[in-house]
């Protein structure tokens, strides 16, 4: 069974950092991509960060400059490192691993940043 562990979320002011961690244990094939989405109260779910298992990385214009999306292979972890964290980051952070054809999600990890 497919299973992705978050940890890193919590309450940070304005200017401050977090890193968020997202362990996947129980896959079997090849993980082809891993990256954190987004959800703020009203708002829709939004791509922050991807990473390709090869290392090739894309964020969403928000946050280029501040965050930076890591991958331990070995381990199957993805990582966030969030810098400079603004109000507006605050949302429910969803680590996403993408396995052939198939997506899996993360539980979710609240951050609030509070100006």
């Amino acid at each position: 069974q497919v299973q992705l562990v978050e940890s890193g979320g919590g309450l940070v002011q304005a200017g401050g950092s977090l890193r968020l961690s997202c362990a996947a244990s129980g896959i079997i094939f090849t993980i082809n991509t891993m990256g954190w989405f987004r959800q703020a109260p009203g708002k829709q779910r939004e791509l922050v960060a991807i990473i390709t298992r090869g290392g090739s990385t894309n964020y969403v214009d928000s946050v280029k400059g501040r965050f930076t999306i890591s991958m331990d292979n070995a381990k199957n972890t993805v990582y966030l490192q969030m810098n400079s964290l603004k109000p507006e980051d605050t949302a429910v952070y969803y680590c996403n691993v993408g396995v052939r054809s198939t997506n899996y999600w993360g539980q979710g990890t609240q951050v609030t940043v509070s100006s």
